[in-house]
């Protein structure tokens, strides 16, 4: 009896363990992908200075569209930003720290960066663009940096992806 209770306490404390670590990989996305990219770029340019590392990633964020402008927004790399953090992130990243860690530290400041989550990529070889809303369709012309000048009916923004398309979109093989 007394070696089930033990076993179960392992088996409940597994899973405890299993189940942060499954949240954990999912939480502070887009934080977590931009500054591994980031560092990245940094080692290729071999940027070590915090002042360099700082002015190296306010014209990344000039550069970011989307979810990673919408971050670089909550840490101060934006013109238009109300908060200025970026020293939280250019200090860290200059001494290499991991990207899980610093965005783990910027959460305590603002919860907001770890909300953000990227959109679902389209399935391309199982879509069908007909059953799709107008709005996810200029969602997606909107995404390639593309617009429908004139465009009314849903046909004709099927048929600007559809031209479009092998611009943007790589099959695989």
């Amino acid at each position: 009896m007394d070696k089930t209770r033990v076993l179960v306490f392992f088996i409940f404390a597994f899973s405890v363990y299993l189940v942060d670590i499954v949240s954990a990989d999912d939480e502070c996305e887009v934080c977590v992908k931009f500054l591994t990219r980031f560092q990245k770029i940094m080692d290729e340019e071999n940027i070590e200075d915090e002042k360099a590392v700082k002015k190296r990633l306010q014209q990344e964020c000039r550069e970011a569209k989307g979810k990673e402008n919408r971050f670089c927004y909550y840490v101060g790399g934006t013109d238009d930003a109300a908060t200025n953090m970026l020293g939280d992130v250019s200090k860290p990243c200059s001494f290499h720290k991991p990207p899980e860690k610093i965005c783990a530290a910027l959460k305590k400041k603002d919860s907001q960066i770890c909300e953000l989550k990227y959109e679902k990529q389209v399935d391309w070889k199982n879509v069908n663009l007909k059953k799709m809303r107008v709005k996810q369709l200029k969602k997606i012309l909107e995404e390639w940096g593309e617009d429908c000048r004139g465009c009314v009916e849903k046909q004709e923004f099927i048929d600007k992806i559809n031209k479009l398309k092998p611009k943007y979109v790589r099959e695989e093989l």
